[in-house]
C-alpha cells in the first residue's frame, strides 16, 4: 500500500509512509492528494488512528481519505509465473507442430484454401493463446446460469469430453451458489420487485422493441423521460442514450478524437503529454489542437482503482483541456449517494466536459449514457454513429433503468436504493479487509466494489475457480487478476461463510 507524503501537521509529525517495497512516486503517488492514516500508540500502549491533510502540487484537497494498495509480487511467484507461461508457450510450439503433421487431431476454425487471398479471418499467431493457454481452462467461464445473478445463483453443471474444446449439460444445477463474480453491484437485475413489475407493464405497452433508430421511427416518450432523469441524476444539462454500453464509447469516442495513452493513473505522465500536445500540435503538420480530451474511467475494472479525479480536474483547467469521464463501473456504485466519482469526491459535475455510463452494472440493464452540456449532446445526436444507425433501447430495457434510478434517488418513496448504496459501501471495504487479513494480495482502492484477488500463476487461477466451485462460490477469474466482485446483497451473514471457505485445505 502506498500513500502520498503530506504537509507537516502540527504536532511536528511528518506523515510519509510507504508499505509492500513501493517507492512513494511509484504511479505518481508522491504528488497526490489526499488523507493518509498513520496509527500511533497511546501512552498506555493502545493504537489510536490519526487523519492528515495533505495537499498536492496542484493545491487542491482531496476532501475524503484516499488509500489504494498496490503490492509488489514477491519473487517466487513472479519466477514461477514466468516459468509456467514459458513452459505453456514451449508446450503450445510443440502441440502446433503436431498438429499441422496430423499427428494431434486440430479442433481449430481455419481458412478455407479458396479463401486465403482474401483478408484473414483468423490471426494464427494471435490465437496461439487461446488454442494452447485459454482452452485447458475455459471450463472457469461461460457458466450458464438458471437465474438472475443475485447474492446466490444456480448454474448449470457442464462436462466436456473432449478438454474443454466442446461442453455438454450433465443436466445437474448447483444451487444457491455464492455470488462474486457479478456486476449486479446494487442487486436490480431481478426478477421480482418494482423493477421487473414496470418492465412488465411497458412490455404490454410498448412491445419489446422499436426496431428502427432514434432519428427515424424509434424515439418514444420514454426515451426523452429516460435522458431528463439521467441529466437530473447527473447534474448536467442534458443526457443522451443508447441501447449498447460499448457502442457508448466505440461509436462516440472517433466523432471527438485522436488518442494517445499516459500511464494508468500517473499525473505526471499525464500532464508530460499536455505539455507535449501543446508545445508539437499535430503530427506533421505541427499546428496547434483545437481541443485536447482526456478520457479516463471513474472505476478501473480489472485494477479495481479509482481515478485520481481532483488532480485531473486540477490538470485540465490548468491546461484548459477537456475531460472525458467513463462511469461504467462507478455510477450507481460509489458515492454516498451513488452518483459515481464524482459524487465520491464530493466535486462539481461542471468540471467534467462528457459524462459516460452504462446501465448494464448498477441498474441491471443495458445500454449506456453520455451526458453534459447541451451543446455537446445535440452534436452527438447528429454525428454519432450509434444515434444514426443503431436501433433505439428496448422500451423495457429503458423502464428498468428509469425505475432503478428513480429508486436510488429516492424518488420511489422509499429508502431502498440508498441502503443498498451504502451496504455496498460496507462490504467492499469489508470484503476487502477480510481477504488482506488472509494473506491475499489485493489491489485497488479500499472503497472500491471492484476487488482483483491476484493469483498470478495460470494453474493457480483455473484450480482456485474450480475449487471456489466445489465450495458453491462463484468467482470469475483472469489471466491476471483474479476479480471477484463484491454485492450488496451480500449483507454481514453472508461473507463469512465465504471467508471460511476460503480459509479451508
Amino acid at each position: 500500500m502506498t500513500e502520498s507524503p503530506s504537509t507537516k501537521p502540527a504536532n511536528g509529525d511528518v506523515c510519509q509512509r510507504v508499505k509492500n517495497g513501493l517507492k512513494p512516486e511509484r504511479n505518481g503517488l508522491a504528488k497526490s492528494l489526499y488523507r493518509c492514516h498513520e496509527k500511533k500508540s497511546k501512552h498506555h500502549g493502545q493504537p489510536e488512528e490519526e487523519e492528515v491533510n495533505a495537499t498536492s502540487h496542484h493545491g487542491v484537497p482531496y476532501s475524503r481519505p484516499f488509500v489504494e494498495s498496490y503490492e509488489q509480487t514477491p519473487m517466487l511467484p513472479a519466477v514461477f509465473t514466468y516459468m509456467s507461461y514459458g513452459i505453456l508457450t514451449i508446450f503450445g510450439y510443440l502441440r502446433d507442430f503436431l498438429r499441422y503433421w496430423k499427428i494431434e487431431r486440430c479442433n481449430i476454425a481455419g481458412e478455407k484454401e479458396e479463401q486465403r487471398d482474401f483478408v484473414p479471418l483468423y490471426q494464427d499467431f494471435e490465437n496461439f493463446y487461446t488454442r494452447n493457454i485459454y482452452i485447458r481452462i475455459r471450463d472457469n467461464w461461460n457458466r450458464p446460469l438458471c437465474g438472475v445473478p443475485g447474492p446466490t445463483m444456480d448454474l448449470l453443471e457442464r462436462t466436456s469430453p473432449d478438454y474443454n474444446w466442446t461442453f455438454a449439460q450433465s443436466g445437474r444445477v448447483l444451487q444457491d451458489v455464492i455470488n462474486l463474480g457479478s456486476y449486479n453491484y446494487l442487486g436490480f437485475a431481478e426478477n421480482k420487485g418494482a423493477c421487473a413489475d414496470a418492465a412488465a407493464e411497458i412490455t404490454m405497452k410498448y412491445g419489446v422493441g422499436v426496431a428502427s433508430t432514434r432519428q427515424e421511427l424509434g424515439n418514444l416518450d420514454r426515451h426523452e423521460e429516460l435522458e431528463k432523469l439521467v441529466a437530473r441524476f447527473l447534474g448536467v444539462e442534458s443526457a443522451m442514450s443508447f441501447g449498447m454500453g460499448f457502442a457508448t464509447n466505440s461509436m462516440n469516442i472517433p466523432a471527438l478524437s485522436w488518442a494517445r495513452v499516459f500511464k494508468h493513473n500517473n499525473m505526471q505522465s499525464l500532464e508530460k503529454l499536455l505539455r507535449e500536445a501543446i508545445v508539437h500540435g499535430q503530427p506533421r503538420t505541427r499546428r496547434p489542437w483545437k481541443k485536447i480530451l482526456i478520457v479516463v474511467e471513474g472505476i478501473y475494472s480489472m485494477e479495481g482503482s479509482i481515478v485520481r479525479l481532483p488532480e485531473m480536474i486540477a490538470l485540465k483547467k490548468r491546461y484548459k483541456a477537456y475531460l472525458y469521464l467513463d462511469e461504467a463501473h462507478s455510477i450507481g456504485a460509489l458515492g454516498p449517494r451513488g452518483r459515481g466519482v464524482v459524487d465520491y469526491f464530493g466535486l462539481d459535475p461542471c468540471d467534467v466536459d462528457v459524462m459516460m455510463g452504462t446501465f448494464t452494472k448498477s441498474f441491471g440493464a443495458a445500454g449506456g449514457y453520455i451526458a453534459g452540456k447541451r451543446e455537446l449532446i445535440e452534436y452527438l445526436r447528429s454525428h454519432s454513429h450509434s444515434a444514426v444507425y443503431a436501433s433505439s433501447m428496448s422500451p423495457p430495457v429503458v423502464e428498468q433503468v428509469i425505475t432503478s434510478m428513480k429508486c436510488i434517488m429516492g424518488e420511489d418513496g422509499t429508502t431502498i436504493g440508498c441502503d443498498r448504496v451504502h451496504q455496498l459501501a460496507k462490504n467492499a471495504v469489508y470484503f476487502r479487509r477480510k481477504l488482506q487479513k488472509m494473506g491475499f494480495i489485493i489491489y485497488g482502492n479500499e472503497d472500491s466494489p471492484v476487488v482483483p484477488m491476484m493469483l498470478y500463476m495460470p494453474a493457480k487461477i483455473a484450480a482456485f475457480s474450480r475449487e471456489m466451485l466445489k465450495r458453491n462460490i462463484g468467482v470469475v477469474g483472469g489471466a491476471s487478476p483474479l476479480r471477484p466482485s463484491s454485492s450488496p446483497g451480500h449483507a454481514s451473514a453472508s461473507p463469512p461463510p465465504t471467508r471460511r471457505t476460503c480459509s479451508t485445505g
